[in-house]
């Protein structure tokens, strides 16, 4: 039996903002239950239980209806937790896999027709590490074919370095968490000016998920907030928003996923953009079921 801590808020408020009809979470993980979905010997992190039943009654409570489940480093490279979350919301719930940078098309047809839509590599220190830029562009050349997508997470001193190449990719790239951008370093700083980069192209799309990542004040993690703002102002329509549930690896003690969805209405400021954000950018991009 799995007995480490949790990694969630056990008991978060209902927000105040109201999310809108058809609202999308599109980050989120599922743990375990660990024994029926063991964890990865690779993986230095080994949580508590975070089954998909917490997460199904948590997008109750906020209102989201979509969702697009993230494989998660514990499981490595067994997307069978996040597969089995997929299921029980047919239609209405995807995922995005973690697989091997010359994973053959078969598991990737084999992925896909349990609802998984893309594959996520993770260059962040405390995460197995993902594959060359030149072996991330063959494979973009070969997910076009099964029009799936590239995940980025990536810490921010990489941003500059990665960005040329991301450039190149011959399918959409989602970068995560704003980039994983440190706000205490202010908006003049170079990893945040080159994801802005990035971003003049039209095939790069960003999460602006994880506020609380890249801030380092207390609750309501203020001095993240202009950081997204401004994203979603400038590509209104290559912005997603997730709630980054269970917050695995986080720096204090669990955020309030109640506080974070409160964050929405600073972060784009009108229905329009709310819209768009939570709805339609999703929805569109990720091809749910209208």
């Amino acid at each position: 039996m799995n007995t480490a801590p949790i990694t969630y808020h056990s008991s978060p408020r209902k927000p105040t903002f109201a999310l809108p009809k058809g609202a999308c979470d599109t980050h989120c993980h599922v743990f375990g239950p660990a024994s029926r979905f063991p964890y990865a010997a690779e993986s230095k992190l080994h949580p508590g239980d975070a089954p998909k039943e917490k997460l199904f009654a948590l997008h109750e409570m906020i209102g989201i209806e979509r969702c697009v489940v993230v494989q998660s480093g514990v499981h490595g490279f067994d997307n069978s937790a996040a597969a089995d979350a997929i299921a029980a919301r047919t239609g209405t719930y995807l995922g995005i896999a973690l697989l091997p940078v010359d994973v053959s098309d078969e598991e990737i047809k084999r992925h896909h027709a349990m609802g998984f839509r893309g594959i996520r590599f993770n260059y962040m220190a405390h995460l197995t590490g993902g594959a060359s830029m030149d072996a991330l562009l063959r494979l973009a050349d070969r997910l076009g074919r099964f029009d799936w997508h590239l995940q980025i997470h990536m810490d921010n001193e990489l941003i500059v370095e990665k960005a040329p190449g991301l450039a190149k990719a011959s399918v959409p790239v989602v970068i995560d968490h704003i980039g994983r951008v440190d706000a205490s370093l202010g908006m003049d700083q170079d990893p945040y000016d080159a994801l802005l980069g990035l971003m003049e192209n039209d095939h790069i799309l960003v999460k602006v998920s994880g506020c609380e990542r890249a801030s380092r004040q207390d609750p309501p993690y203020a001095d993240a907030v202009p950081f997204a703002r401004k994203l979603v102002e400038n590509f209104p329509e290559r912005v997603l928003w997730g709630t980054d549930w269970p917050h695995p690896n986080f720096r204090a003690d669990p955020p309030d996923d109640g506080d974070l969805v409160d964050l929405i209405p600073e972060i784009a400021p009108s229905a329009a953009l709310q819209q768009a954000l939570l709805v339609d950018n999703p929805l569109r991009f990720y091809k749910f079921e209208a």
